[in-house]
């Protein structure tokens, strides 16, 4: 039995009156009721009394009105003694709209990126396409992929170069632990995380496959990544300066290179991460769930 079908099973949720996908989709995709969302979404006060949506969306035949709006209600959006509001799945609709995941498709052409390349030591840059924001060495001979994680069409509104890095370093951060944690970034669902040689696009041994049962959800990332929020690196790191938060994360060669890596075991999984810093070394191992299960500091002029 799959990890989908056992979750299915115990979940407290009965889905025999839900909505097909279909049936979902087909309800928005009208112009009016998608009209009806956006509307209440931009109004001041919610809920918003009935007459008062109806202006906002310019439908002047209130039966006409009505029947859009009872076909949005009970998924998207709920009725109270003062008016109408969203449900959870209304909101996501526009969010996704604001977003530009249904109708934008910006590209970006190569811009610098902060930082150097962990293997050959030359410039990075970012580009952007796909709703995809990568960040490689800028040496054509060379190429490594640094960071290749999706980022949604509107955030790349009003902001510079500099700050589209800074949001896409930050959103990286938060949904890899958001997935570490068993959360799905995407749906609430739960999340399974495994290690697997199977790499692409990064030119690593090993890398962290994050995956939802439920949406199908997957994120993959270099182990390091999963260190950032780890307290013993948190500590060994800014009791000797080091900005951890403030840095992005593809600066950090212990998480975005494998040099700092070592596959100790692969049955059952056990990694060895070694951060340097000056005189010192920590070094962190881990277990298959991504536990820290050791660590130890090492004084690199002690070693022989």
């Amino acid at each position: 039995m799959s990890d989908s079908a056992s979750i299915r099973e115990d979940s407290v949720l009965d889905c025999d009156d839900c909505l097909s996908p279909a049936e979902a989709f087909a309800i928005v995709a009208d112009e009016t009721r998608l009209t009806i969302l956006e509307a209440l979404w931009e109004s001041p006060d919610r809920p918003v009394p009935f007459s008062e949506l109806r202006r906002r969306v310019g439908v002047d035949d209130s039966a006409r009105f009505n029947y859009h709006l009872g076909k949005l209600r009970g998924q998207f959006v709920h009725k109270t003694e003062e008016g109408y509001d969203f449900r959870h799945a209304g909101e996501k609709v526009v969010r996704a709209v604001l977003a530009g995941t249904f109708n934008e498709d910006p590209v970006l052409p190569a811009f610098p990126a902060p930082g150097s390349c962990v293997s050959c030591g030359g410039p990075l840059e970012a580009d952007y396409g796909d709703e995809k924001l990568t960040i490689a060495c800028a040496d054509a001979d060379c190429g490594r992929v640094h960071a290749h994680e999706e980022f949604p069409p509107g955030g790349l509104q009003n902001r510079s170069t500099d700050a589209l890095l800074s949001a896409f370093d930050q959103r990286v951060r938060h949904l890899h632990c958001l997935a570490a944690d068993g959360v799905c970034p995407e749906c609430g669902g739960t999340t399974s995380t495994e290690l697997s040689r199977d790499t692409d696009p990064f030119e690593l041994d090993v890398v962290v496959n994050h995956r939802c049962a439920q949406c199908a959800y997957e994120a993959v990332s270099p182990v390091g990544l999963v260190l950032l929020d780890e307290s013993t690196v948190l500590g060994f790191l800014s009791s000797r300066g080091d900005d951890v938060c403030g840095t992005p994360f593809w600066r950090f060669s212990w998480v975005v290179g494998d040099e700092a890596l070592t596959i100790v075991d692969d049955d059952p999984w056990r990694i060895s991460v070694r951060i340097e810093h000056e005189s010192d070394a920590l070094v962190v191992e881990l277990d298959e769930t991504l536990a820290c299960i050791d660590s130890r500091v090492e004084h690199l002029g002690e070693i022989a």
